[in-house]
């Protein structure tokens, strides 16, 4: 067992910069948009690249576990650079839409894989106190890789390179990552050797604490990408503004969401994370009903702002709580969670009930709702 005592930088310096690498899969939302005029496609055809991604996190989450039980949280990290790097560097030498959808599928797997390796692995480089803290913070650094991706890929569509290059450059930043994390010697937790299987894994969740926390990664991953996919067009219908400028006041909330995992991940350090949780969670609350409220454009973006503060380190607390549990199973219970990544599927529902009330005000509505189970965890994360 890995004592951490000799916590260092050297150390987690390598496994902290995983998270800037993970945060390549939202070159995604960037690249449709591309694709999508390169190729004359439909939204339809265009949508079938966040489908070859993110299909992979339901299918392979778990056996991802086995993988990691088998061949350890580092070799298992470096495996999804590999698959990074190798989806990144397929649309630079071949690019037509096939190879794209390939392309991203490579994405999708690496990712996967290290969703469910990465977080465990930062167990094995600090004291169990500085965890959620950690966690925080690498989520401020996948946040800012997720920023980057269509700054860079903007930029390179004005020059003589094209918008592609922006592959190579982060395939190049994805092998340079997994070479200083191979020359990382790190201590790991655990036995691999320790047989698991499909029931094993699942039946964590006959946990009530695991099960409960399981649904909130669900809700957490669920409120994200629906609240990404109907603000622009709630200030739309609410402010009368044009789609395009929506979509770019929605920025805002991607630049709160770092900021305050940057701050969260400081304060982790010092402060009690249930204690932490518990603000946060009702900050959130607070932020998205007041939003249903608002009719200015100036007091919905302030009650954005104070939903991204408050939802900024609720997935890293609830990751975090969820490892602590059973510390020895953490490889099982990290591919269980990730698969709660598949939460993603709530902006349908939200599609469906604002085509149904004509009104983006009733999908805000389902969010906030969805929300109260988040505050209505304050007692099981004051229990753990």
């Amino acid at each position: 067992m890995n004592t951490k005592s000799n916590t260092s930088l050297s150390r987690v310096l390598p496994v902290i910069f995983g998270f800037f690498i993970m945060g390549f899969v939202d070159l995604i939302g960037t690249a449709i948009n591309y694709v999508k005029a390169d190729f004359a496609l439909n939204d339809s055809m265009a949508n079938l690249l966040s489908l070859s991604c993110f299909f992979w996190f339901l299918v392979l989450s778990i056996p991802v576990g086995f993988l990691m039980n088998r061949i350890g949280r580092k070799n298992a990290v470096l495996v999804s650079f590999l698959f990074t790097f190798a989806g990144l560097l397929l649309p630079w030498m071949v690019y037509n839409f096939t190879a794209i959808l390939f392309a991203f599928a490579l994405i999708g797997i690496g990712n996967t894989l290290i969703q469910v390796a990465l977080n465990p692995l930062v167990t094995d480089v600090v004291s169990k106190e500085k965890q959620t803290g950690m966690l925080t913070l690498g989520q401020f650094v996948k946040a800012i890789s997720s920023c980057l991706g269509p700054v860079v890929a903007s930029w390179l569509a004005g020059t003589l390179f094209g918008w592609k290059y922006v592959f190579p450059i982060f395939a190049l930043v994805s092998i340079l990552a997994a070479v200083w994390l191979w020359l990382t010697r790190i201590e790991e937790a655990g036995e691999r050797s320790r047989k698991i299987s499909f029931r094993a894994t699942l039946s964590l969740l006959k946990n009530r604490n695991i099960r409960f926390f399981f649904i909130a990664i669900l809700v957490l991953v669920g409120v994200d990408v629906g609240l990404n996919a109907t603000l622009p067009k709630y200030l739309g219908e609410r402010c009368q503004l044009p789609l395009e400028k929506a979509d770019l006041l929605k920025s805002i909330y991607f630049i709160v969401r770092t900021i305050g995992a940057f701050v969260g991940g400081i304060l982790l350090m010092k402060i009690s994370e249930k204690r932490f949780y518990k603000y946060s969670s009702c900050l959130a609350l607070a932020g998205i009903a007041c939003v249903l409220m608002c009719h200015s454009l100036g007091s919905i973006i302030a009650c954005v702002v104070v939903f991204g503060l408050g939802y900024a380190n609720l997935f890293a607390i609830v990751f975090s709580l969820a490892l602590k549990q059973i510390p020895e199973k953490a490889n099982e219970i990290s591919s269980l969670l990730i698969v709660g990544v598949s939460g993603g599927v709530i902006a349908l529902l939200l599609g469906i009930v604002s085509d149904l009330f004509q009104s983006q005000w009733a999908a805000m509505a389902i969010l906030a709702v969805i929300c109260l189970y988040l505050v209505a965890l304050i007692r099981t994360v004051n229990r753990t």
